[in-house]
């Protein structure tokens, strides 16, 4: 096992990427709405396997280029196997986000659910925004996970049964204070670029949602339903005095804990490969300019 988590997560990543996006709306995005008519140079913060790389420099004018940095090896080993089979230009680098120096030398600083992992997000940024030169844009792909979890619709149960909005907006709030890690920093990330200094800042939400539709072939449906489970919805709980004591330990009383489980639980329990369900993972894409 690699000594960095997310070296071990490549599969995750691999399978349940694809949930948060339509490859249209990232050309409209590109084209229409951030106008990029000429070749950039982008350095991705947290880059993991080159998510973004693969997304974004088939539609990005023909010379520009992808950076990659990640603390990853594997991540990194992985990205550069997947980019050499390609024509684009590339470069990938090893290194601790936190710690690196990067010089102010790219068009466009980009992240993509990185930040929310990050204690210091704001150091994080200003290491992006200093690595833009004058007239370049910052983009960050975060979410905003209570917009997140309320998105769902499994057929049959009443919402309320299987997402309790109010626990969970508690329990990301107290992860917050006790980590510094917030999963709701998307809706946040315009307020802190505008407070950095960037102009123009604006924000978009993804308009991909999962439908699994039970008229839909069976390839693609198990596709869904198994990249859906692996992002977590409708999970297998542990026992009930393991999950319960945990969530006390992240700021629930007992009476918050109990009802999470049970919510859970219902959720696990109804939710299969032969159910109706819609989700949208609302992740927010705000981007701004740099001015020096």
């Amino acid at each position: 096992m690699s000594e960095y988590y997310w070296d071990d997560q490549i599969e995750y990543l691999r399978n349940t990427r694809w949930l948060y996006y339509n490859d249209d709306y990232l050309e409209f995005l590109v084209q229409r709405v951030w106008k990029i008519e000429k070749s950039v140079d982008i350095i991705d913060y947290g880059c993991g396997y080159g998510y973004l790389g693969l997304k974004l420099l088939p539609i990005l004018p023909e010379g520009s280029t992808y950076t990659g940095l990640d603390k990853g090896k594997e991540l990194i080993k992985q990205a550069n196997e997947i980019f050499s089979k390609t024509s684009y230009q590339t470069t990938f680098i090893v290194d601790d986000i936190e710690t690196v120096q990067v010089k102010c030398q790219y068009d466009i600083a980009i992240s993509h659910a990185f930040l929310l992992h990050m204690t210091e997000p704001i150091t994080v940024l200003q290491k992006m925004i200093d690595s833009v030169v004058d007239e370049g844009r910052i983009i960050c792909f975060e979410p905003h996970w209570i917009a997140n979890m309320s998105n769902y619709e499994l057929h049959g149960p009443e919402q309320s049964k299987i997402i309790q909005l109010g626990i969970l907006q508690k329990l990301f709030e107290e992860d917050a204070k006790q980590s510094g890690k917030d999963g709701n920093i998307g809706m946040k990330i315009p307020i802190l670029l505008s407070q950095l200094g960037l102009r123009n800042v604006e924000c978009r939400v993804s308009d991909k949602v999962n439908f699994l539709d039970q008229h839909m072939a069976d390839s693609d449906k198990e596709k869904l339903f198994h990249a859906l489970k692996e992002e977590g919805l409708g999970q297998e709980r542990d026992a009930r005095h393991e999950v319960v004591t945990h969530l006390m330990e992240r700021g629930l009383n007992s009476e918050e804990a109990n009802r999470e489980y049970e919510a859970e639980s219902v959720f696990a329990r109804e939710f299969n490969e032969n159910s109706w369900l819609t989700y949208a993972p609302n992740m927010k894409i705000t981007s701004g300019i740099v001015t020096r």
